[in-house]
């Protein structure tokens, strides 16, 4: 892992979040981590997974589905079915 400073998990957007945890899990695969930073960073994946799964948690509840009259054209729209 590089010395650089580490950016606050609720400031990065999904992209980002999503990249810094595989980099996470391919150091954590290659296993020549020391235990401790093994540790932290593991800790750190796991609070980035949580952050991916709230971003796309509210992304999912801002997607909208296109109403079409019957002749197919858009009329609106309305809450996407969740299931």
């Amino acid at each position: 892992m590089s010395d650089k400073p580490t950016p606050d998990i609720a400031t990065l957007s999904f992209e980002q979040a999503l990249a810094a945890l595989e980099k996470i899990v391919d150091d954590l695969e290659r296993g020549d981590v020391p235990l401790e930073q093994s540790i932290a960073i593991y800790e750190r994946g796991e609070a980035l997974r949580a952050h991916c799964d709230k971003l796309l948690a509210a992304a999912e509840h801002r997607i909208e589905k296109i109403k079409l009259s019957r002749d197919g054209k858009p009329v609106g729209v309305e809450p996407l079915d969740e299931g």
